[in-house]
């Protein structure tokens, strides 16, 4: 897992994710599911990607 300060990518799967979020891969599933958690996913291909500008702005990174 690279540093989040340094990625360069503009989203992460749910298990990058979930890793970087000190949480279970689920629990961000869920979050997607419920609309309710701290940052919505971006859905690409019926597939969940996280922001990591959402990311980062939850976790204080900059």
């Amino acid at each position: 897992m690279s540093p989040l300060a340094t990625e360069v990518r503009h989203a992460l799967t749910t298990e990058e994710a979930a890793q970087h979020l000190g949480r279970s891969p689920q629990t961000l599933r869920i979050w997607a599911c419920k609309e309710n958690g701290p940052l919505r996913p971006v859905r690409v291909n019926r597939r969940l990607m996280w922001p990591v500008s959402e990311i980062r702005r939850v976790l204080g990174v900059q």
